[in-house]
């Protein structure tokens, strides 16, 4: 599955309140959705599976899931919801408004329908700190309309909201072995500062900060980059002389020095490894293609 690819983009989030004993059957949303139940009781259906929802009930339905919403007849739950695609698609040329909810599957366009999330999340799991995850939805709150040259700006800001909260709610749901270590990102986030800025300190001051042993560090550092530390700093520096061998005439024995590198024979070589070829030709032939 192709990570790269997925842009997680929201369109409608709101807050509904359910009348006593109300009804909302053979829903069919062409955008995923999530419900958080701020308040009340009631029940979800999907797929011969039934859930009770209390406060904090946290509901996720992939798009295109049939699914149904009974509320409780004397305590009636109250959603605060959002529609998002995993990766934006747009259908402005087929419907008026973003939150489509299709209630006859035969009617159902299947290219319309948003793609899965390829990691496994639950349909139904319960929060801690309510009031949190309420705040978050808040954050991005919409009207129901697609945004336009007047609702441009608020609705960046709304992505950027929806956006932290997406990182917040797989943290939350995804399995430890699905997710990284969170130590890793503050990490992470430090060493390409210090790679960006020539300022790389011996490895062993990473995992000391973090009070874990080296091969502990080397399993974390894996799991959250797919490359063990020394790998992921040589790919991160030559990817950096790429741009240069691409966009300036500067020489390559000071290109090699000025990312970091010992020496321009151990940069040719480490680039020839990863590339499959010297940085001579590949700067070469990207002047012969353009």
């Amino acid at each position: 599955m192709d990570f790269a690819a997925f842009h997680p983009y929201v369109s409608y989030a709101t807050r509904y309140p359910f009348s006593k004993g109300q009804e909302s059957l053979n829903r069919h949303c062409y955008s995923s959705s999530l419900y958080l139940i701020s308040e009340g009781y009631g029940l979800v259906r999907t797929c011969d599976r039934t859930y009770p929802t209390v406060p904090g009930s946290l509901v996720y339905i992939p798009a295109g899931q049939p699914h149904d919403w009974i509320a409780d007849s004397h305590d009636p739950m109250v959603h605060v919801c959002c529609y998002f695609d995993w990766v934006h698609v747009d259908r402005r040329a087929y419907f008026s408004h973003p939150s489509v909810i299709c209630y006859d599957a035969t009617q159902l366009v299947p290219a319309l329908i948003g793609p899965a999330f390829p990691l496994m999340i639950p349909e139904h799991v319960k929060v801690e700190k309510l009031q949190v995850w309420k705040d978050f939805f808040q954050k991005f709150y919409t009207e129901n309309q697609y945004p336009n040259e007047h609702t441009y700006i608020r609705n960046v800001k709304n992505q950027s909201y929806f956006l932290q909260f997406i990182e917040f709610f797989l943290t939350f749901v995804l399995k430890d072995d699905q997710f990284p270590d969170q130590r890793m990102y503050k990490l992470l986030e430090r060493l390409d500062q210090d790679l960006v800025h020539g300022h790389l300190q011996p490895l062993e001051s990473y995992y000391k900060e973090l009070r874990i042993s080296r091969g502990y560090f080397f399993e974390l550092f894996k799991n959250a980059t797919g490359l063990p530390p020394t790998q992921y700093i040589n790919r991160f520096r030559i990817h950096r002389t790429m741009d240069d061998l691409r966009n300036t005439n500067i020489s390559i024995t000071e290109i090699a020095y000025k990312h970091g590198f010992s020496s321009v024979h151990y940069f040719s070589k480490l680039f020839r490894q990863l590339n499959g070829q010297s940085p001579r030709k590949y700067r070469e032939d990207r002047n012969d293609f353009l």
